[in-house]
């Protein structure tokens, strides 16, 4: 996949809490869907395995039914198991491979270092997010990286970058003009009931 083909806002989804019918989550994806988003990210770690992939193959059809990209936040099997179109890897499991773990579906990765995203590219995947650019409310712990950091780790990239970490739409501009591809954000794109 060319960048091209990478819409410029990425959706990560909060953790779905209402198993086993997870119907407000899905409420609340099919209106962010129909914002316009077409790529989302199911982030579910939180869910137990057997709940995850039921609501991963609701959602993975929702996404399909508006002309959206889902990706997975998990392992390359489940990805798979549930038809969707890719899987992201969290940062452990990223730096633990030698080589991609499959071309079948798209590969992301969690970034939060210049090493991380050398290795992403030595991998071949197929684009990253790279985080905490800014404060989080989703992570408050942690130390955020900057515009001016930012814009060096992806200035050495070849595969296309996602700013995470306290986006904003309107910031979309500003990523781009520091060399991200687009943005990535789970509150500041989430359609809740109240907001549909």
């Amino acid at each position: 996949m060319t960048p091209s083909f990478l819409p410029n806002v990425y959706q990560v989804t909060p953790n779905p809490s209402e198993p086993p019918e997870f119907e407000p989550f899905l409420s609340q994806l099919r209106a962010t869907l129909e914002s316009g988003i077409k790529l989302v990210q199911l982030r579910a770690k939180q869910t137990p395995l057997p709940e995850r992939i039921i609501v991963a193959r609701k959602a993975v059809r929702l996404c399909h039914d508006h002309g959206a990209m889902m990706i997975l936040n998990g392992t390359v099997d489940d990805a798979l198991q549930v038809g969707c179109d890719g899987v992201h890897l969290v940062t452990n499991a990223m730096m633990q491979l030698s080589a991609r773990p499959t071309t079948s579906i798209l590969v992301s990765a969690a970034c939060h270092s210049a090493e991380h995203v050398a290795h992403a590219d030595r991998l071949g995947l197929d684009f990253v997010t790279l985080s905490p650019v800014l404060h989080t409310q989703t992570h408050p712990e942690s130390t955020p990286i900057g515009w001016e950091r930012f814009a060096q780790i992806v200035a050495g990239a070849r595969i296309p970058v996602f700013a995470l970490g306290g986006m904003t739409p309107d910031m979309l501009d500003t990523a781009k003009r520091r060399g991200a591809h687009g943005i990535a954000a789970i509150r500041a794109t989430w359609r809740a009931d109240s907001d549909a």
